[in-house]
């Protein structure tokens, strides 16, 4: 136990901001809602990783180096999907992904 807090506290709250971020890709119909609920998911991972890095191996740096590569992945990921959402509502008017059949826009 580090600074009074167990390991699994920090396990219950990556997995409840998991299954909310889970949540919000499954049930929006809305593109940049879905990308909030992936931003959530990546964030429920980096807070396992940083949990499990500081409990059981705090003396080396590999894990604040994958969860900085997870937050560049992220930004990465959220530029591209915006990119992406602001094409498609070019084209056609809307950002319901149920409403893109068509690769060719």
């Amino acid at each position: 136990m580090l600074n009074g807090i167990p390991l699994y506290w920090y396990l219950i709250v990556s997995a409840a901001l998991f299954c909310i971020g889970l949540y919000g890709v499954m049930a929006r119909k809305n593109a940049i809602a879905m990308l909030m609920g992936v931003e959530l998911m990546l964030n429920a991972v980096i807070i396992n990783l940083i949990a499990f890095w500081r409990y059981v191996t705090p003396q080396s740096t590999a894990g604040l180096a994958f969860a900085a590569f997870i937050y560049v992945v992220a930004a990465a990921e959220a530029a591209v999907g915006l990119a992406l959402i602001i094409s498609v509502y070019r084209n056609t008017r809307s950002v319901d992904p149920e409403k893109i059949d068509s690769l060719k826009l």
